[in-house]
């Protein structure tokens, strides 16, 4: 009998095992990546809860309940690429779990809520690396750092960041009022105009436009931009426009203090001046885009 192919696929499948369908899981295959969700569950309940809770109370990381979304969607955006790269598992990924766990241990037992969330991502790298191998990791990396927005900063990193951004935006600002005619006398992140003293608290320090605003940008390169340069481009961007809208919130609440009303200026401008701003930094953003094709039309007919 003459060799054929046909044959070959009639003796392989013979060989799956009885009410098994070629090329489709069957559901002792899935038993596995089931028992480690679980775990996955059970180890990270209550840093999951703990997180969530502070993506809800904490300002500055409300933009968290975005992320894990946004995350999903590249994994599926992906989804055909994914597909055709070829799975090789490999037990390098096991050292890369086994570190994750420890450093998990001791961002529960140390108190340290950004080490155990940080454990979490490494965990799941490694679980990627170990079941479906590094090149699997290689296109996930970017949904998996991403996923690094949602995740708080430590104290003592984010003290190091408002710490100087209130200082920059109070010195700036207390440079622009005289020009407006308000006289002023600044010190530290106090700027004392003639009727009061302006403090340039930690929550005005504009931290929390900063973040939300450079999380936005990574969302809008990526759905408006294919070139990962005019990506980065886009979330460097964010950063001074960022701070140049926090400050003028600062120069604005300023001259409603000395011409306008100071309760007022420090009561209803001062919050909604906030979102106002916002919204302008996203307008920028989208000029700064916008001046991005102007400049390179022909690149940006190519993306």
């Amino acid at each position: 009998m003459p060799y054929t192919p046909d044959l070959v696929v009639k003796k392989a499948d013979s060989l799956l095992p009885q009410g098994t369908t070629p090329g489709v899981l069957s559901r002792r295959d899935w038993l596995p990546y089931v028992a480690i969700a679980i775990l996955l569950v059970v180890l990270y309940y209550r840093v999951a809860v703990k997180l969530v809770y502070d993506w809800y109370t904490i300002p500055d990381y409300s933009h968290g309940f975005l992320v894990p979304f946004f995350a999903a969607f590249l994994i599926w955006d992906k989804r055909k690429v994914l597909q055709g790269i070829p799975i090789k598992p490999t037990w390098s990924g096991i050292v890369l779990i086994v570190f994750s766990i420890m450093i998990l241990i001791l961002g529960v037992y140390g108190v340290e809520l950004f080490t155990a969330r940080m454990s979490f991502i490494l965990l799941v790298t490694g679980l990627i690396a170990t079941f479906f191998g590094w090149g699997m990791v290689r296109e996930l990396r970017f949904p998996l750092l991403v996923l690094v927005l949602a995740i708080p900063f430590p104290a003592i990193l984010f003290n190091r960041i408002t710490f100087p951004l209130q200082l920059l935006a109070s010195r700036i600002a207390s440079d622009i009022l005289p020009w407006l005619g308000v006289p002023t006398l600044h010190e530290g992140n106090v700027i004392e105009l003639p009727i009061m003293k302006l403090e340039v608290a930690e929550a005005c320090s504009g931290i929390r436009s900063l973040m939300s605003l450079f999380t936005l940008a990574i969302f809008y390169g990526y759905f408006l931009e294919k070139t990962t340069k005019r990506r980065v481009i886009l979330a460097l961007a964010s950063i001074p426009i960022a701070v140049t809208a926090n400050v003028a919130r600062i120069v604005g609440t300023g001259l409603c203090v000395q011409y306008w009303d100071p309760e007022k200026a420090l009561g209803f401008f001062h919050e909604f001046s906030g979102w106002v701003m916002f919204v302008v930094s996203l307008a920028c953003l989208y000029l700064v885009h916008r001046a991005m094709r102007l400049i390179s039309p022909a690149k940006a007919k190519l993306s």
